[in-house]
């Protein structure tokens, strides 16, 4: 381990600037052909993501779980589910990423667990039992009706009528997903118990769910209303301001409790993830001093387009000294449509991916790279009859759900299920994956993939990519220009995120080195080619 001076050098955290691969393992590669993806299914595709150039894994939850909400409903912190194996697989896991120079990151999901769990077993059982105030429980009104009008992201009442206590439990999710009390001091010990014990073991870092859920108004006041907007609201959890049903000031607290955990370790990242409206303010918050490593952005993850504007909206929230506040971006995940289907549907989709992954690695922040977003592939379409996730088939089909997103991993083109399984998948594979598949591209020079990795080799050796200042460049819409600089150093990207072809304002000056480009055919010339990137030394 370092000594806390070392620690507190930003120069030594392994993570400022780090590229991280998020992977989904219910649908990445599946060693025992059941159709679900395993542990040791990763592990068989490390040098696959080696080769990617990442820096890190983030592994969503494989812990023992009823699978409701596939994974981030957790009956046991300690288990591995069996669908995706054992311990002993995960620590073969960690020990060939680590021989790989990849740290691996797991989900913690401190708001709730499953009804399935222990810890509420006990505490449903009676009002005097040893864990009786560990979820969040409360009494009827005198009507009978919920205690409060607080609603679940899911929709519908946030609260949950149980006969065995003849109370209300809360749940901001599935009802399967009760509420955790985390004011709770014995609560808080039990979850850095649980965190300790994965960092025992050998991980690398955290990534919080939903943490800005953890705690909630002791005094359960009423969320106000929403203003009256004329957009469309599909979910009753949209027509109130979540002020008292989550976002609650003592969180930070919790979270230097956290930190004081992790400092025992050395070089563990820790990043929140912290969804909702006018979050900004609590992810600073979250990322303060003694806090957390960085906080998860939400900025483009259900924005319905990309333009200059919004790019320049999200950084600006992110400018201050490298010591304080650091983002992490993602462009797509488990939970969004991919980025490219819903910004650039219709257009050449390989350019698409091209201009979107070198954004993301551009940004000032963690890049976040969901796992296909390096092969370019598109939100898959899952018919109703197939459809897993339970907040698509309850609203279907005003929503579509987070199954297109999830579909599994395209391999190889010779496969019924593009290499993933010899069984059929627990989701089908997109309609166009197969053509997109790794051993596809691994043949095309001019491929996403290629493409990819040496995008993520230039960026490896480039201080003010990683860790640099962002100054924007005042150019025409849909044209994109900044610049990154780290001391003397600097590094200038532009993108045209348009349709067609734009004239930049005066010629550009002839790079002294171009680091990396898609689309360009002349770097130095007035003329700007649609889907485009060029990121170069001027």
């Amino acid at each position: 381990m370092t000594d806390a001076t070392e620690k507190r050098n930003p120069s030594n955290d392994w993570w400022r600037g780090a590229v991280i691969y998020q992977i989904y393992p219910r649908s990445y590669a599946d060693s025992n052909n059941d159709g679900i993806g395993d542990l040791a299914g990763i592990t068989s595709k490390l040098d696959y993501v080696a080769s990617l150039g990442v820096d890190g894994i983030w592994i969503s939850p494989f812990f023992k779980s009823p699978m409701k909400d596939f994974g981030y409903d957790v009956a046991d912190y300690r288990a591995v589910d069996p669908i995706f194996g054992t311990l002993k697989d995960f620590d073969r896991l960690i020990e060939a990423a680590h021989a790989r120079n990849l740290k691996v990151i797991i989900d913690m999901v401190f708001a709730h667990t499953s009804d399935a769990h222990a810890w509420f077993a006990d505490s449903r059982a009676s009002r005097n039992s040893a864990r009786s105030d560990w979820y969040v429980w409360r009494d009827a009104k005198s009507d009978g009706s919920p205690p409060t009008n607080w609603q679940s992201v899911f929709g519908g009442p946030a609260w949950t009528w149980d006969s065995r206590r003849c109370q209300y439990y809360m749940h901001q999710f599935l009802a399967s997903q009760p509420q955790l009390n985390v004011h709770n001091r014995d609560v808080q010990d039990a979850l850095l118990a649980e965190a300790r014990f994965w960092l025992e073991r050998g991980v690398d870092g955290f990534r919080l769910d939903a943490i800005n859920h953890a705690m909630f108004d002791p005094e359960f006041r009423d969320n106000p209303p929403e203003d009256s907007t004329t957009r469309k609201v599909t979910r009753s959890f949209d027509m109130q301001k979540q002020i008292h049903s989550q976002n609650h000031g003592d969180i930070p607290a919790f979270l230097e409790r956290i930190r004081a955990l992790t400092d025992g370790f050395d070089g563990v990242f820790t990043v929140a993830e912290v969804g909702g409206a006018k979050v900004v303010p609590l992810m600073q918050a979250y990322t303060d001093t003694n806090r957390l490593s960085s906080a998860y952005s939400f900025d483009f993850l259900y924005a319905p387009d990309l333009t200059p504007a919004r790019v320049k909206a999200a950084q600006s929230n992110w400018l201050g000294q490298v010591e304080t506040g650091w983002p992490s971006w993602a462009f797509s995940n488990h939970d969004a449509p991919r980025c490219i289907s819903r910004w650039f549907d219709g257009a050449d989709l390989v350019r698409a991916a091209k201009l979107t992954n070198t954004l993301l690695v551009c940004l000032r922040g963690n890049p976040i790279l969901y796992q296909g977003e390096e092969l370019g592939l598109t939100q898959g379409d899952v018919a109703f009859e197939d459809l897993q996730d339970p907040e698509a088939i309850a609203n279907w089909p005003l929503i579509f759900g987070r199954d297109g997103a999830r579909t599994p991993m395209a391999w190889t083109d010779g496969n019924t299920h593009a290499g993933f399984s010899t069984h059929k998948p627990w989701l089908p594979v997109g309609s166009d994956h197969a053509r997109r598949a790794v051993s596809v591209q691994e043949q095309d020079s001019n491929s996403v993939l290629n493409f990819t990795r040496a995008l993520l080799k230039m960026r490896a050796g480039e201080d003010a990519l990683k860790l640099g200042d962002i100054t924007f460049q005042d150019v025409p819409e849909p044209l994109l220009a900044f610049e990154r600089a780290f001391g003397t150093d600097r590094i200038r990207c532009v993108f045209n995120l348009g349709r067609e072809a734009l004239v930049w304002p005066t010629a550009l000056p002839k790079p002294k080195e171009i680091l990396i480009e898609s689309g360009w055919s002349t770097p130095d010339a007035q003329t700007i080619p649609a889907v485009s990137a060029l990121i170069y030394r001027p």
